[in-house]
């Protein structure tokens, strides 16, 4: 689909100079560095330039130089003239480096508009706006004006910032890391992450997939494109503006507690990416997959000529959930037969202070060839005697033969310059502390997961989509757009158990439904106005009696008028009581990039102070609603400790896939919550006791 945009036969430089420190002359110069490339100059002012035949408009070259690729650097208000005189030439690819467009304001949303609409016209790939450009070292392509070279590699880096990218090359080239293609995103005006995602997934010469993004397109397309090339190679990306979106009023607790982020979070768990905190972790990642075998397992051996070295690391590595290697007794003997007297033998391994390039050899093969070891860490800490180049030439060897991962940490610093060089020569890559070396391990073993992951679809569960959809209408036909407690029925429409309860409008009619229920009875006040009841005295538990009702109507009303005056309230509802169950919370909102934002944890009252909660986006499997309850920190509770009975969880994760399923199939559903939902004892079910939801205007 891209072919000619990174392997063209030639290029046309719209806005191309004579001046150097002009974008159009460096564009030109970085060009013309594939000798192979026909390079060719738009510029209606001058007839040559850098000694290529200058041409004053695309239109204007001649049809055998058509240009497979045209690079657009002239002020924003001329782009669209150019995009469209592109069109006339034939040419199918651009990539506008050109700034001023939505990132400016209005006037350039005007003109980033009308390129869109020119790209549509001509069935044109644009790459930008406002962005750096393109390198694909594979085919010797630079179009770009970064001032950096790119050595070739297998990292695909994408970039919406080209800062990023100027940084990340600069860094490349002094420890001489490799990539295979660069490309700066720019606006993302046409092409964006998706279809880059699917370039590199069909790319031979890219093996790992890295990025840099402000934010997604289309999130559910990028969730399935994820979860196919994630497959096949990892997708590491950082992603910033991470702190909650507060400009939208939410009033569930759902829309409270998620926020963007959660929303990024649980889509690219779900599309299997590893999401990177700092492009330091980014980089560190996609260098230990470049270069690394992955393992089949979690556990870990350390080598290290320094204690405290390998004790910190073997503290990193148990936060970040990796297991330290128990050894075979064979493998204990091996290391006794050339390690000193002194020496520690078990894991993590220290080869002490002296420790030559033969000792840290030996002591790497006879770990590595131990069943119980999936992966290696080598420390280096640079003693007066100590053979820090020819260490990391041994170890460098290892790295390239070994079918297990082996990460190192040379520490220090001008005295393991040397080391450090080595593995760069290599195309190793050394980290700078053992946190940095087990955050890169860690990576490698949860893509490993990632890789061999069962794929599953979401079912279409079986529901009353007639009804529910009468409801919806006849409510939007009302205006009404905040419904509760006398919306149960849309549950029962979805085979979601929902608690016996009547509504009454009176005093008198409350009496009368709580005797024909039974006590003891709930009391709730129904009002589309309130979405926290507890917080204005909207709740009353366990009345008994008559007497009781009339109490808990009177002081319900007087409570409710004191804290809302203005709220509208329609009546009460009276449910029967029921005891023996835990309290939880399923959630949603509707995320501008992702959909459907599921939500699940303890429920109740204390559900935002306790933010005990996870996520996940609609439509979800049987395995990704399991995860959702599994993964919240007071599972425990709901699966029973200390003799506990069990939760009945199966229940938790049918009804979470059946508001899976009601959320996506009403998009207009903007926020919905069950709070709580009650979960009995194991085999028992689960009952709804109360819900909220709010519909787009």
């Amino acid at each position: 689909m891209l072919e000619k945009m990174f392997n063209p036969n030639s290029v046309a430089v719209i806005g191309a100079s004579r001046t150097k420190g002009k974008v159009g002359r460096a564009v030109l110069e970085n060009l013309m560095q594939n000798s192979e490339l026909k390079v060719i100059p738009i510029n209606p002012n001058v007839d040559e330039i850098l000694g290529l035949p200058c041409y004053p408009n695309i239109i204007d070259v001649p049809g055998e130089a058509k240009a497979d690729l045209a690079v657009i650097v002239v002020p924003a208000k001329m782009v669209p003239g150019s995009i469209d005189e592109c069109g006339q030439a034939g040419v199918e690819n651009v990539i506008v480096i050109s700034a001023g467009f939505k990132e400016a304001g209005v006037e350039g949303a005007r003109l980033e508009r009308e390129c869109i609409s020119l790209c549509e016209q001509y069935g044109m790939k644009m790459i930008g706006p406002n962005c750096l450009g393109i390198i694909d070292t594979a085919s010797g392509l630079n179009a770009s004006f970064a001032a950096n070279v790119a050595y070739e590699g297998n990292i695909a880096l994408m970039s919406q910032s080209g800062a990023i990218c100027t940084v990340t090359l600069d860094w490349a080239e002094r420890i001489g890391a490799g990539f295979s293609k660069f490309i700066s995103l720019g606006n993302k005006a046409v092409l964006a992450e998706n279809e880059f995602l699917q370039l590199f997934e069909n790319d031979p010469s890219t093996a790992v997939i890295a990025a840099y993004l402000e934010g997604v397109k289309d999130g559910p397309e990028f969730i399935k494109i994820a979860q196919r090339v994630s497959r096949s190679k990892p997708i590491i990306i950082v992603k910033s503006g991470r702190t909650s979106v507060g400009s939208r009023a939410v009033s569930s607790h759902t829309g409270t507690l998620a926020g963007s982020d959660a929303a990024y979070n649980a889509g690219f768990k779900q599309g299997g990416v590893i999401r990177a905190d700092s492009l330091e972790e980014m980089l560190d990642y996609s260098r230990a997959f470049s270069v690394c075998p992955l393992p089949e397992g979690r556990n870990i051996a350390i080598i290290t000529n320094a204690g405290g070295l390998g004790i910190l690391t073997a503290d990193a590595c148990y936060n970040a959930g990796l297991s330290i290697a128990s050894f075979e007794e064979n493998t204990i003997e091996r290391l006794r037969e050339k390690l000193p007297a002194a020496a520690n033998f078990y894991d993590p391994v220290d080869v002490l202070g002296d420790a030559g390039a033969d000792l840290y050899e030996h002591a790497l093969d006879v770990v590595l060839e131990d069943i119980n070891v999936n992966g290696a860490i080598v420390l280096v800490s640079p003693q007066s005697m100590t053979d820090v180049p020819g260490i990391a030439e041994k170890v460098a060897e290892k790295i390239k033969k070994s079918k297990k991962p082996i990460l190192c940490n040379f520490a220090g610093g001008s005295r393991i310059a040397a080391g450090e060089d080595v593995l760069n020569s290599y195309g190793i890559p050394n980290y700078s502390s053992s946190e940095r070396a087990v955050a890169s391990m860690n990576a490698l073993c949860n893509y490993y997961t990632i890789k061999n992951r069962k794929q599953e679809q979401p079912e279409k569960l079986s529901s009353d989509t007639e009804f529910a959809r009468s409801f919806i209408n006849r409510a939007s036909s009302e205006k009404r757009r905040t419904h509760g407690l006398e919306s149960m029925d849309i549950l029962k429409a979805y085979d979601i158990p929902v608690v016996d309860s009547r509504i009454a409008k009176t005093l008198p009619e409350a009496i009368k439904a709580a005797e024909g229920m039974g006590y003891p009875v709930v009391m709730k006040i129904l009002s589309p106005d309130i979405s926290h009841k507890t917080d204005v005295g909207g709740i009353r538990l366990n009345l008994k009696h008559a007497d009781d009702v009339e109490r808990a109507y009177n002081s319900m009303m007087s409570d409710v008028r004191h804290y809302m005056p203005e709220a509208a309230v329609t009546g009460v509802q009276l449910q029967k009581m029921i005891g023996g169950g835990k309290e939880v919370i399923i959630g949603m909102d509707r995320d501008p990039q992702f959909g459907p934002l599921l939500m699940f944890g303890l429920g109740g009252t204390y559900v935002e102070f306790l933010k005990d909660v996870s996520f996940a986006v609609a439509p979800i499997t049987v395995a990704e609603a399991k995860h959702m309850v599994s993964s919240i920190k007071t599972y425990p509770l709901i699966a029973g400790v200390r003799g506990e009975t069990a939760s009945d969880i199966d229940s938790i994760v049918q009804t979470l896939l059946k508001v899976s399923q009601l959320v996506t199939d009403f998009p207009e559903i903007l926020e919905f919550e069950i709070n709580p939902l009650m979960v009995m004892p194991e085999g028992e079910g689960c009952v709804a006791m109360d819900i909220r939801f709010t519909l787009e205007s």
